[in-house]
Formats: structure tokens, sequence, C-alpha cells
């Protein structure tokens, strides 16, 4: 018997990978998202497996009857980044956070969550130590607090796994620019130029699709893994923001890259991580870098001129 997956916030740009994915691997779905972006789901209504659900993760009333009949729930609505949060800090606080605690309070012992939070909770390491799952987690924006902080209710609430992700990259249905790789690979073929504060600044990154397939690999191997936190990256990918944009320049020979000596960078995150633990237990990330710019590259192509572009 196929097992049900609930997903909120699963137009989203991980969640509308993520549902093909499960799609693709046997299982239900069933999509909740409010649609606050165009829809990035149409591709999949024609499977009779996946099921949508209009509406918000916060609503007390509309999540029991989602939960309902789902094997497993993958809570992945949240307001993203830090600009984000800190832009309307009260609904990242009710999203990110309140809207995870009603979950776990609302759903069976019996349902199993896999929980996405951020590997932005390490803060401002020296980016010489790897970070593991028992590195002190000192986030240094709303974002990384309220993600820390669902993460810590989830796994209080038993039943449960949790992915610390890197920075994902790829192209996606719900497209996001903000995303360091794939802003500095759009950056290349638009302004053609970049300017990069604390070059030396670095960061863990995982593909998009690696990160749909390890939630798969989580509910499969459930008995192994639940009551742990992974961290989850590229391990040949704890790259600086002057090694990622030199690597792209490998594939855009024009991209000028100015490194600035003055001013800097308001997001101070600076760690390497270390995903030892998620390999162990039968996992590890597979798309490369080197793989993923020339898929952005390609995709990038298609969003012809910007909507408020003369050329």
């Amino acid at each position: 018997m196929k097992q049900t997956v609930l997903i909120t916030g699963a137009a989203g740009y991980i969640g509308s990978i993520l549902c093909e994915h499960l799609l693709d691997a046997g299982f239900k779905v069933r999509a909740l998202d409010r649609m606050c972006f165009e829809p990035s789901l149409f591709h999949l209504c024609a499977n009779p497996d996946f099921d949508f659900v209009l509406g918000d993760t916060r609503d007390e009333k509309l999540v029991p009857e989602a939960l309902k009949g789902a094997d497993v729930i993958i809570p992945l609505a949240a307001v993203v980044g830090a600009p984000a949060c800190s832009r309307d800090p009260i609904m990242a606080t009710s999203v990110n956070l309140d809207a995870v605690r009603m979950i776990t309070r609302l759903r069976s012992k019996d349902q199993l969550i896999v929980y996405p939070t951020t590997n932005s909770g390490y803060g401002t390491k020296s980016g010489d130590v790897y970070c593991t799952e028992e590195t002190p987690l000192e986030p240094i924006s709303l974002y990384g607090t309220t993600k820390s902080d669902a993460e810590k209710a989830v796994l209080d609430s038993g039943n449960s796994i949790t992915l610390r992700l890197a920075t994902v990259f790829g192209i996606s249905p719900r497209m996001r620019l903000d995303l360091l790789v794939n802003h500095f690979v759009y950056a290349s073929v638009t302004d053609g130029y970049l300017i990069i504060f604390e070059k030396h600044f670095k960061r863990n990154y995982v593909h998009i699709r690696d990160v749909a397939d390890c939630f798969i690999h989580c509910i499969r191997n459930e008995s192994a893994m639940v009551g742990r936190t992974f961290n989850l990256g590229l391990d040949d990918a704890n790259l600086s923001k002057e090694e990622l944009a030199e690597k792209i320049k490998q594939y855009v020979p024009r991209f000028f890259i100015h490194y600035s000596e003055i001013g800097t960078d308001p997001d101070k995150r600076n760690y390497i991580v270390s995903n030892q633990r998620l390999r162990e237990a039968g996992f590890e990330a597979c798309r490369s870098i080197d793989a993923g710019i020339p898929e952005l590259l390609k995709g990038y192509k298609m969003l012809g001129r910007g909507r408020f572009m003369n050329v």
C-alpha cells in the first residue's frame, strides 16, 4: 500500500521538486499551499496520486483535515532567508515556528515528521573547523533562530527526523534567485559582473534534487534515522564566495568579479560543514556544483527579457 506524504509549502522552491520525486518513487502526495506565488504544480495534476489543498499552514481548522490519513509530514512552509524574515518578523515567526509547533501538537505520534531546517544555525564559525550535528547552534538572524527553535520542537515531539540543509542550488518550477549559487550564476549572464564583500566567507551547498532524494531516503530508512539530526550538503562544496565565483567564471569567461575591500556583507555566516553522519546513514549528495552551473545557465535562457527590462 502506498504511503501518503503531506507537504506544507508544497508549491515552493523545494516543494515543487519534492512532489515530483515522491510521486516518481511511488508515494501519494498531498500538497498544501496558500499559493502566494504563480502556480508551479500544474504538471502534476494528471497524476491520480497527487492531491492539492489550498490553504495556510497556520489554519488550525484546515491542518487537522490535511493531516488525516498522512503517513509522513514534511513541513516545508516557511518564510525563507534573513531579509524576508526581517521584512515581516511577525509572519516569519508564525509560519516558521508557531505553525510547526501546531503540527507537532495535532499529528498522531504514528505520523513521521521529516523536517527541513537550515545549517544557517551554525552562524559565524571560523570557516576552518567542520561543523557537525553536535556543534552548538548560534543563529545570527530571525530566520536562523525560528528554524533552530522549530527543529528542537520537532525533535522533542518524537518520531521525527531533521535535516539541516546546506545552501540549495538548481532549477525549480518556483525559482529562487536569492540563493547564492543561483544568484551568482544569474548575475554572470545578466549584469555580467558581481561585487563581492568578504570573499573568504565559506558556505556549504547542495543540489535541490539531492534534497528531494534525501527526504525519500529518510522515509524509507525511518527506523535507522528517527530521532536524529543530519547535515545535508556536498562534502566537496564547502566553498568560499571567491571559490564559487571563480568556478562560475570558468563557464562564463566574460563574468567580471570585483572583490571589494571596502564595505561589508550583512550576511555574516561563515562555516564549513561535515555531512559524515548522513553518509553513514546511507545517503550522500551526488550532484555537483559543476553540474549545477550548466543547468542554471540553460534555465536562465528561458527567462528571456526581464518583465521591466527593454533589452
